[in-house]
C-alpha cells in the first residue's frame, strides 16, 4: 500500500524489501536458537539456510516462468527480470536445495527439515506483509470489509479489495505458532515438516478462492497453487503418517 518509504538519491528503500530482508533474519535468528536449543549445529542451520534461499529464489523463477509460458517465449527478458515469483515454486526449490545440501554435508535431512519449517511459516508471514506495502497478491473487489490501495500499486486503485495479504500473513504466523509447539514436543518433532506442507496448503488453497490477481495461472479451473497444494497436502500427510510410524516403532 505504502511501498515507497523514503529514498537517498536514486536509491528508493521499499516496504516490500524491506520485510522480506526482516523474515530472512528472522529465520537466521531461530534456527540459530532453536539449534542450539535441541542440540543441531547453528553454523550448519545458518549454510542451510542461505543455500534454501538461493534453491528457493530460483525455483519460485522457474514455476513462475512455467506458468506463464507463452509469454516467456513472446518475451524473455521481461520474465527473468525482479518481478513474478510463485510461492510453492520457492518451497519446492528450497526443499530439492536443502535435501542435496544435507546429503553433500551428510547430515540428517529430517532432522534440519523439522527445525526449519517453523521458520519458513515465520518468514513468509513477514512476506506477506511486504506484499501488502506492494500490492501484489491482492483479492478480489469487494463491498465490505476490505482495503483501497492508492494509484502507484501494483493492486487496482481506487476499489475495494479483499485484504488476502493480510489473512495470509496472519495465517503463516498463526501457523508458525503451531508448528513451534509440534516442534518443541518430543513426541511430535518428527511430523512437523509434513504438518507445514499439510496445513500450509490447506490454507493456501482456501485462500485463493479470494484472490483477485489472475497473473497466477490456472490448471483445469483450479489456480495454479491450488492445483500444486493438493499433491504438496497427499505429500505431507504421508509423511505425517510415516513419520509418526517410524516414531511408534523407535519407542
Amino acid at each position: 500500500m505504502f511501498n515507497d518509504w523514503f529514498s537517498i538519491g536514486s536509491f528508493t528503500i521499499h516496504g516490500y524489501g524491506v520485510m522480506i530482508a526482516i523474515g530472512i533474519l528472522m529465520a537466521f535468528f531461530y534456527g540459530e536458537r532453536m539449534a542450539k536449543k535441541y542440540g543441531l549445529d547453528a553454523n550448519e542451520v545458518d549454510n542451510l539456510i542461505f543455500v534454501c534461499l538461493l534453491s528457493g529464489f530460483l525455483g519460485s523463477k522457474i514455476v513462475f516462468i512455467l506458468t506463464n509460458w507463452n509469454g516467456f517465449l513472446k518475451n524473455p527478458m521481461a520474465y527473468l527480470g525482479a518481478d513474478g515469483w510463485v510461492v510453492y515454486g520457492g518451497i519446492l526449490g528450497g526443499i530439492v536445495g536443502g535435501w542435496l545440501w544435507c546429503k553433500f554435508r551428510k547430515l540428517n535431512f529430517w532432522d534440519y527439515a523439522n527445525l526449519m519449517f517453523p521458520a519458513v511459516a515465520l518468514a513468509q508471514g513477514f512476506g506477506r506483509i511486504g506484499c501488502f506495502f506492494a500490492g501484489c497478491c491482492y483479492g478480489k473487489e469487494t463491498t465490505g470489509l476490505g482495503i483501497v490501495f492508492p494509484s502507484g500499486s501494483l493492486a487496482p486503485a481506487g476499489v475495494k479489495l479483499i485484504p488476502t495479504q493480510l489473512m495470509s500473513s496472519f495465517g503463516d504466523f498463526l501457523l508458525f505458532y503451531i508448528l513451534y509447539r509440534v516442534y518443541c514436543n518430543k513426541e511430535t518433532r518428527s511430523m512437523t515438516a509434513g504438518l507445514y506442507l499439510v496445513l500450509y496448503s490447506i490454507g493456501r488453497f482456501i485462500l485463493e478462492f479470494f484472490r483477485g490477481d489472475e497473473s497466477r495461472g490456472f490448471i483445469m479451473g483450479l489456480s495454479t497453487s491450488q492445483f500444486i497444494a493438493i499433491f504438496l497436502c497427499i505429500a505431507g500427510l504421508i509423511l505425517v503418517v510415516r513419520r509418526r510410524s517410524a516414531e511408534q516403532k523407535a519407542g
